[in-house]
């Protein structure tokens, strides 16, 4: 991996680099606003909405997204009529029905895509530079919205516009470095082959750094990483009050232990570095955080 910000000296420099690292570019930017708006316009003009019509979802619109752009996945979410519900709830294929149809709508437009598939709650299209999900959902009653769940023909209650207000208001308490924080643990899980869901992720770090104030990243990612241990053997419920236990995917006494165990050894990683940076062995810090976080953490030099 080539990055803009490869060396560095001492610690908080070696974090704010790594901040810079996990960011996209504005060229990324632009491209992904002009790809958004291409795909919501073929939505649009082929299957009736409501209001709020669409609107872009997941780690994007929670700026949580972590480059390199090409691994990520762009989210739009589009809120149909509820006369699409009657047709396939229950008949006509139902969840995956909708999904397919939502698929066939996508390929009258983009038909030398390389890759549009059906994937699970979203009809995926994977462009050359990165991938979008589409997510056809449907308002509830009582607030929220129903998404399909191709896999056990359901529907799931989820409120994605209240996740970026939770994540906002979280970010704004912790005077904006909480979702930089939030960055440098995405690249910890990549660094574990991604062992985790973003989300989940979000939602642990959410919970274990409430009303704590992050005086530095170092700090603040060896406290994730604490508080972690504990919080990820617990049910970790959807702060919408929608979703339930984002983390259910541990599902058994030995994926727990397993996940316990990735904290802790970062845990562990990051008491050695912040102890070798108190004593001045700055190199020796260093390494130790790039065993955590990997090629986003730069070298000392």
């Amino acid at each position: 991996m080539i990055l803009k910000n490869s060396m560095a000296t001492t610690i908080p420099q070696s974090f704010l680099k790594l901040k810079q690292n996990l960011e996209i570019t504005d060229y990324q930017e632009s491209t992904i606003s002009t790809r958004q708006k291409s795909v919501r316009g073929v939505i649009e003009a082929g299957i009736t909405l409501v209001d709020p019509y669409s609107f872009l979802t997941g780690s994007y619109s929670r700026q949580t997204l972590i480059a390199p752009l090409k691994e990520a996945d762009i989210d739009i979410f589009f809120v149909l009529d509820p006369k699409y519900y009657q047709h396939y709830n229950g008949q006509n294929g139902n969840q995956a029905g909708l999904l397919d149809w939502v698929k066939r709508t996508l390929l009258k437009t983009y038909t030398k895509t390389p890759d549009i598939s059906r994937n699970g709650q979203a009809v995926t299209i994977r462009f050359d530079d990165f991938v979008v999900d589409v997510v056809p959902g449907f308002k509830r009653q009582g607030g929220g919205f129903l998404i399909p769940n191709s896999v056990n023909q359901s529907w799931i209650s989820t409120d994605p516009k209240k996740h970026v207000e939770i994540m906002s208001a979280a970010n704004k308490a912790h005077n904006s470095d909480l979702i930089p924080l939030i960055k440098m643990i995405k690249a910890w899980n990549k660094n574990n082959s991604k062992y985790f869901s973003s989300f989940h992720l979000e939602v642990i770090a959410l919970e274990a750094l409430n009303n704590v104030t992050i005086t530095d990243f170092s700090s603040g990612a060896r406290y994730f990483f604490d508080k972690g241990r504990t919080l990820v053997a617990q049910k970790n419920l959807d702060p919408a009050g929608y979703g339930g236990d984002v983390g259910s995917y541990i599902n058994t006494q030995e994926k727990i232990q397993e996940a316990v165990a990735k904290f802790q050894l970062a845990y562990d990683r990051a008491i050695k570095a912040e102890d070798y940076a108190t004593r001045g062995y700055i190199k020796d810090a260093v390494d130790m955080w790039i065993k955590i976080f990997g090629d986003y953490f730069p070298t000392y030099g």
